[in-house]
C-alpha cells in the first residue's frame, strides 16, 4: 500500500507521455484490461494544448484497425476526475493509455473505450531512474550524477542549449523589429542601452531608451554633447541643480531638445548608483554610450561586417567625453582615468547584444547560421556567476561564454522546470540500466 502510494505521488503524466511518444516499452506484445490484444501501428502526434494527449493515433486492437486520438492519465479513474466523459473533445478516443487501471471508462454514448495498462510493459530500470531524478530535492536533480555524463553527449548538448537560448533572444528582437518598422539599427540601439545598464539598471537604462523614437539619435550624431544631454535629460539627471560649468551646458541643451522633440521622460525609471563600482555609474555608462554614437557611424552594418574578437575590442574601446575623465557624479571630482569600455564588458555586449542580433540577422536573410558566430563566442572567456560557478563544481567543462550561455538556459529552462524528460541529460541518466 505505502509503494502504490509513493509511485502516485511520484509518477507524473509527462512521464507516461515520454514513454508513450518514445515507444519505451521492453515489448510490442501488448494485451488491453478486456485481454484483446494491441498493437500500436502509430503512437500519434503528440499535443501540447487543451484536449487529447496524442492526435491521429493508429492503433490496432483485437485484429481491427482504429484511427483515432489517445488519451492518458496516471490513474484510469482520472478520466472522470477531468471530466473527460461529458467533453466532446473526447469523444474520438479510440484507445486509454494509464498506469494503473482501476476502473473501466466509458464515453459520453456509454460505449466503453480500450484500456492499455502500461506499466507492466515498462522496464523496472526506467522507473525507478525516474522516480530518482523526479523526488530529488539538490540544486538540480541530477546532481550527483551530473560528472558521469559522457563529455561527447554534454558537449553536444550544450552546443544545442546555446542555440536554443540564441533562437529564444531571436524571437524577442524579430518583435522589436515590429514595433520599429523593421529598423534593424534602432533595435541594435535599444538593446544596446539596455545592456549597458547591466543587471542593476537594466530596466532603467530600458525605459530611458523607450522614452524616446532613435531617429532623434541619427539627427544628433556627431555631437557627444547634444546625445549626451539628450541621453542624461530623459534619465532625470539633470534634475537637480549644480555650478559645474558642463552640468549647465547639458541642461541648457536638453532644455533646448525636450522643446523641439516634444520629450517626455514621466515613465522613465530611476537610475541606480546604490551598491554599485563607480565604474558602472550610469553616468559613466550613459557617457560612454552616448560617445559610441558620437564616434561611430552606421554601427549595425559595422557589426554584421565584423567576425573576429579584436575587431569589436577596437571598435567598442571607447571612453567618456573630457568631463567624465575626472568625475564620476556631478558634484565630486576624481583622479583622471579615460574609463575606456573594458574587455569583459565588451564580453556582456557581444554576449547578450552583438551575437544575439547577428543570429537573429543571419536567419532572417539566410535561413542558417554562420560559423563564425559559433568560433566568436567560443572564444569569449566563460562567464562568472553562481549558476555557472555551481556546474563547474560539478564537473571540468570548456572554458568558453558558449558554455556559460548554455549552462544558464540549461539551468532556467530544464532544471528549474523539472524538464528532465527533455533533456539530453536527463534522458541518458534515465535510460541508464
Amino acid at each position: 500500500m505505502k509503494l502504490r502510494f509513493f509511485i502516485f505521488i511520484g509518477m507524473q503524466e509527462e512521464f507516461l507521455h515520454y514513454i508513450w511518444k518514445y515507444q519505451k516499452f521492453n515489448t510490442l506484445q501488448f494485451v488491453s484490461s478486456d485481454k484483446e490484444p494491441i498493437e500500436i501501428v502509430n503512437p500519434g502526434q503528440y499535443n501540447k494544448n487543451t484536449g487529447p494527449d496524442f492526435f491521429n493515433a493508429k492503433i490496432r486492437i483485437g485484429g481491427q484497425l482504429w484511427a483515432g486520438n489517445v488519451e492518458i492519465h496516471i490513474k484510469a479513474s482520472d478520466w472522470y476526475a477531468h471530466h473527460h466523459e461529458i467533453d466532446k473533445a473526447y469523444d474520438n478516443v479510440i484507445l486509454h493509455v494509464v498506469w494503473v487501471h482501476d476502473s473501466a471508462v466509458y464515453r459520453n454514448n456509454n460505449t466503453e473505450i480500450p484500456t492499455l495498462e502500461i506499466k507492466p510493459y515498462v522496464d523496472r530500470s526506467l522507473e525507478n531512474n525516474y522516480l530518482s531524478l523526479i523526488k530529488s530535492k539538490s540544486w538540480i536533480n541530477c546532481e550527483s550524477n551530473f560528472s558521469e555524463v559522457d563529455d561527447f553527449l554534454l558537449d553536444n548538448w550544450l552546443d544545442r542549449l546555446y542555440v536554443h537560448r540564441l533562437e529564444r533572444k531571436s524571437q524577442r528582437i524579430q518583435e522589436l523589429l515590429v514595433v520599429s518598422n523593421n529598423d534593424w539599427e534602432a533595435v541594435l540601439f535599444k538593446m544596446l542601452f539596455k545592456n549597458f545598464g547591466l543587471k542593476v539598471n537594466a530596466n532603467s537604462f530600458k525605459s530611458i531608451s523607450n522614452s524616446f523614437d532613435f531617429s532623434i539619435v541619427r539627427k544628433l550624431q556627431n555631437n557627444n554633447l547634444d546625445i549626451e544631454a539628450l541621453f542624461f535629460g530623459q534619465g532625470k539627471l539633470l534634475e537637480k541643480d549644480f555650478e559645474e560649468s558642463y552640468f549647465k551646458d547639458l541642461k541648457e541643451r536638453y532644455t533646448f531638445l525636450r522643446h523641439k522633440f516634444t520629450l517626455d521622460n514621466s515613465s522613465v525609471a530611476q537610475v541606480n548608483f546604490f551598491r554599485l563600482r563607480p565604474s558602472s555609474f550610469p553616468t559613466i555608462r550613459l557617457s560612454q554610450l552616448a560617445n559610441i554614437y558620437a564616434q561611430r557611424t552606421a554601427l549595425f552594418s559595422k557589426i554584421i561586417e565584423m567576425k573576429e574578437l579584436k575587431e569589436f575590442y577596437d571598435f567598442f574601446g571607447v571612453g567618456t567625453s573630457e568631463f567624465w575623465k575626472t568625475h564620476y557624479t556631478f558634484s565630486k571630482s576624481s583622479k583622471s582615468s579615460n574609463k575606456k569600455l573594458s574587455k569583459l564588458f565588451i564580453d556582456l555586449l557581444l554576449i547578450n547584444t552583438i551575437i544575439p542580433i547577428k543570429f537573429s540577422y543571419a536567419k532572417t536573410y539566410s535561413n542558417s547560421v554562420e560559423d563564425n558566430l559559433l568560433d566568436l563566442v567560443q572564444n569569449i572567456k566563460i562567464e562568472s556567476n553562481s549558476i555557472v560557478n555551481k556546474f563547474l563544481d560539478l564537473k571540468s567543462l570548456n572554458k568558453s561564454a558558449l558554455v556559460s550561455q548554455a549552462l544558464l538556459e540549461l539551468k532556467q529552462e530544464y532544471c528549474d522546470k523539472n524538464r528532465c524528460l527533455y533533456c539530453r541529460i536527463g534522458n541518458s541518466l534515465i535510460l541508464k540500466k
